[in-house]
């Protein structure tokens, strides 16, 4: 991984992966070397999360970051200028602009990295992360370990059914399972079928990078 200033050609890093696999733990450890080269550098994460503070991106080990509350993925734009590196967390939250926002800063010649869940509760790809892993020089996938048999776990498994597909949680909603013992919650309780990602709806379009 280069971890030197940006040149006129800018990148983008994507580290991907399920709850508890130490996607933001990498990203805070990726964004401190370049605070310590002493470049400029910017942190956001989405509105919607706010489990550990407005002002802080906080892994579940308790690493934390100073950063910046976003409601879109546009109004990153507004505080990017004068950064070299820019540090996204929770990208799944940002919506189906933040590959054109990302994409443009890199071809600002900066620096992107965007820490963020490739699949959803169901295993299901969880947009826009497999748009950005899709422009992306750079591509991490982390795993963590399941809690149920100890492999490695690429899956987020979610403990109850309830709201639809975000819904913010930790530790008691959330676990990591293998890609054998995850499971879809039903209402009553009762596991469910495995949802393919071929039985899944279609879903909303992403806008193209031009």
């Amino acid at each position: 991984m280069n971890e030197t200033r940006p040149t006129k050609s800018g990148w983008i890093e994507v580290v991907v992966g399920p709850m508890y696999s130490g996607k933001t733990e990498e990203l805070i450890r990726r964004l401190r070397r370049a605070q310590i080269a002493r470049q400029k550098v910017e942190i956001f994460k989405p509105a919607i999360d706010t489990r550990y503070g407005a002002d802080h991106i906080v892994s579940h080990s308790e690493h934390r970051i100073p950063s910046r509350l976003v409601a879109t993925a546009t109004d990153i734009l507004a505080f990017a200028h004068e950064a070299e590196v820019i540090g996204i967390d929770e990208g799944q939250f940002l919506g189906g602009e933040l590959p054109r926002v990302v994409n443009d800063l890199a071809d600002a010649g900066k620096r992107i990295i965007v820490a963020g869940l490739d699949q959803d509760y169901r295993g299901v790809p969880f947009e826009p992360m497999p748009q950005l892993l899709a422009i992306a020089e750079y591509i991490t996938k982390t795993l963590a370990i399941c809690v149920v048999c100890g492999e490695p776990a690429s899956r987020t498994q979610r403990n109850r059914a309830e709201g639809g597909r975000v819904v913010v949680g930790g530790a008691g909603l959330y676990e990591a399972r293998c890609r054998r013992c995850h499971t879809v919650p039903t209402e009553d309780g009762a596991p469910a079928a495995k949802t393919t990602v071929s039985e899944e709806p279609a879903a909303p379009p992403v806008q193209e990078i031009a």
